[in-house]
């Protein structure tokens, strides 16, 4: 089975580096908000062109973290793309705003200037813009409709680190920015971690005393904060990982290349990198009505493919009180019923590619298209 993704081969690449620095950190005994922490925070703040990095314990938690320093009341809405994954929206929540859902571009996949500025109510305040599957949004417009409403901004990075708008890295465009380390992602940990990157001096206070309790002095409390801390080990081998991470996008792009070439004359739909975007193709992300055929033959014959996301968040059992029902948000649910992931990962050979392609292509022979 060619999977969706494949860890080991990076890890067996950097094996030596990656468990010295993982060493390192066991024998300094200092494991939390130690020098490691430190130091990644202000590596990937430079590496993506912005003043602060608050390292945290998860993505969600980054998104959470990051709407609760704007500090909005709870009848505050907070608009955030529909077709995304479910963090997006899950850690507005959490946060004690409301959830307003708006839909995507046909194309990238991300939120809809046009759909955005028709959600804008007297009520909102905020905007969530999900980078998905790797591709920018188009924050131009966003970051424009947001100074005009006078809305904080805030970018959804999990999936895209490393994707630019011409020579600009996303992560910079808004008020904040949020990212996950998870495994899976272009920059991924050996376990859960996150970051807000921010140029705002006071919003680079305010998350720190979030993630600790609510306190600059240990033992005394400002403000009623949590538990979210990036640990040592994982900045350590954030570390590592993140002197690779251009080269990884590198190589995932010249996947998403072979691919599109190995798919021309198909019926599928395949991605698109808008001009003056660069795409880091998290996820190579194809569109077909014969999707979930399609899906299990590909498993039948040797592919394991992947399907995100099969339910928009607004007709999610979670989101049932937004307000939102099927039919409002049409491209979110078109999306829904035709998008599969095909494996992707730096490390994907051609000849996994050919054979990716060649099993899409014999489904639709048989089909007669």
């Amino acid at each position: 089975m060619i999977p969706i993704l494949e860890l080991r081969t990076q890890y067996s690449q950097i094996q030596e580096e990656l468990e010295e620095a993982v060493l390192r950190v066991l024998r300094s005994t200092s494991y939390i908000l130690g020098s490691e922490v430190k130091s990644f925070e202000e590596e990937f703040a430079a590496w993506n062109g912005v003043k602060y990095g608050i390292g945290v314990g998860n993505g969600t938690d980054a998104i959470q973290l990051a709407v609760r320093a704007l500090e909005l009341a709870p009848e505050d809405e907070v608009i955030v793309p529909s077709f995304t994954f479910v963090a997006s929206a899950g850690a507005v929540a959490l946060a004690g705003s409301k959830v307003v859902f708006a839909d995507v571009d046909p194309v990238t996949f991300t939120l809809d200037p046009d759909s955005l500025e028709k959600a804008i109510t007297p009520r909102t305040k905020a905007v969530v813009a999900v980078h998905l599957y790797g591709h920018a949004a188009d924050m131009d417009r966003i970051a424009a409709i947001c100074r005009e409403h006078k809305l904080f901004l805030i970018e959804d990075c999990a999936q895209a680190s490393g994707a630019q708008i011409g020579e600009k890295k996303v992560g910079g465009f808004g008020d904040m920015s949020c990212y996950s380390f998870f495994p899976s992602k272009n920059l991924g940990g050996i376990g859960d971690g996150g970051i807000v990157l921010t140029n705002n001096e006071k919003y680079d206070e305010s998350i720190r005393m979030l993630r600790g309790h609510g306190s600059k002095v240990r033992y005394y409390h400002e403000i009623l904060g949590t538990n979210s801390r990036l640990d040592e080990i994982q900045a350590a081998a954030l570390r590592v990982k993140l002197k690779h991470v251009d080269e990884w996008n590198t190589k995932r792009r010249a996947v998403a290349q072979a691919y599109g070439e190995a798919l021309k004359g198909t019926p599928v739909t395949i991605p698109t990198e808008r001009e003056g975007f660069r795409h880091v193709f998290h996820q190579y992300t194809i569109r077909t009505p014969k999707r979930d055929q399609l899906f299990e033959y590909m498993r039948a014959n040797g592919v394991g493919p992947a399907i995100y996301y099969p339910v928009c968040l607004h007709l999610q059992k979670t989101f049932a009180n937004s307000g939102f029902k099927k039919g409002d948000l049409p491209v979110c649910e078109q999306l829904q019923e035709e998008v599969m992931s095909l494996p992707m990962f730096p490390e994907l050979a051609h000849e996994q590619v050919m054979t990716v392609a060649n099993v899409i292509k014999g489904f639709f022979n048989e089909k007669g298209e």
